[in-house]
């Protein structure tokens, strides 16, 4: 079938919870009104109240309650309407779920999956518009996973929800419908931790992931550059094999992202490449990132995040050298 992101992740929660009925969906409006995006649309009428789980409006009960629940061999995914409202569950992420198996010495997991919607570029208003990953990526025990295709979405979230180990997928809205892909009806995953090669080239490598990929190969057809495209798709743990190996064949490298530029997930592709790859290098790493303020609002917004003239500048210095 053609579908979208947003059409993926429910085409997804469609086929687990019919496989598995261990699974349990919960969070603001996931049931009567199928959730704010539509990406649980259908489910309460097919697998019922039981399972498909209006919750109050309290981000810290969601996630802990979703934590008890796959402590005690449920399989739950919780929805977080917008990625700015996970911060009131930090505390359940980080001293709860990512680490019960670590307290346990091995006795209890929880094999859980936290869903929301991030990212700029669709006139959101203050807090809807974070890209966090970095910040979530500190977390050990919490895998962090960004698609940024519907069929990668679909796959990458069923191998999410079959994992023993706690989740946070993290969806691009800015691209939720912006283009449709042929998706499998059948059953599938794609595995966590491994990235994808988008784009084969011999000149230069360009590292990005979610929201940030359309306008990365945008980019690179705009300025006929032959650029070896890399998808992390799993930000935590990271697939920097993939990455070390693409740039000791290019010796030059840019990474792309949207979220603030100090502390980001870009400095530590750098950091991965300067501890494998430096004596390829040809070039310094450039990083063409979000800035270190809160996300702008409404038309200054298209001034945060990277757009293809700022990506396409960032290879050519890259390929100047």
């Amino acid at each position: 079938m053609q579908a979208t992101i947003v059409e993926a992740v429910n085409d997804a929660l469609h086929t687990e919870m019919a496989a598995d009925d261990r699974v349990v969906v919960l969070g603001e409006d996931v049931a009567k009104s199928g959730g704010v995006f539509r990406a649980t649309d259908e489910l309460l009428e097919e697998f019922g109240g039981d399972r498909v789980v209006d919750t109050p409006l309290s981000e810290i009960a969601i996630v802990g309650g979703a934590t008890g629940l796959a402590m005690y061999g449920y399989r739950p995914v919780a929805e977080i309407q917008f990625s700015g409202f996970l911060p009131p569950a930090f505390d359940q992420l980080v001293s709860n779920a990512s680490r019960i198996r670590w307290r346990t010495r091995g006795a209890l997991n929880a094999p859980m999956v936290v869903r929301m919607p991030y990212g700029a570029g669709v006139r959101a208003l203050e807090h809807h518009s974070e890209s966090l990953e970095g910040a979530y990526g500190h977390i050990p025990g919490l895998q962090i996973v960004v698609p940024s295709t519907p069929h990668d979405t679909k796959g990458l979230l069923l191998s999410a929800i079959r994992d023993p180990d706690p989740v946070l997928f993290m969806e691009p809205k800015r691209i939720y419908r912006s283009f449709r892909e042929e998706v499998p009806e059948d059953d599938y995953e794609v595995p966590l931790g491994e990235a994808a090669v988008r784009r084969e080239g011999e000149d230069v490598t360009v590292v990005a992931w979610g929201s940030m990929m359309p306008p990365t190969l945008e980019a690179v057809e705009e300025g006929d550059v032959d650029a070896e495209v890399i998808d992390l798709r799993t930000v935590s743990p990271m697939d920097a094999e993939t990455v070390v190996e693409s740039v000791k064949k290019t010796g030059r490298c840019v990474v792309v992202h949207e979220g603030p530029r100090s502390i980001g997930v870009g400095s530590d592709v750098v950091a991965r490449i300067n501890d494998e790859a430096l004596m390829y290098l040809e070039a310094p790493v450039e990083r063409v990132t979000g800035f270190d303020t809160p996300v702008p609002l409404l038309s200054m917004e298209d001034y945060y995040f990277p757009h293809p003239p700022r990506i396409l500048d960032a290879m050519e210095r890259a390929l100047s050298v």
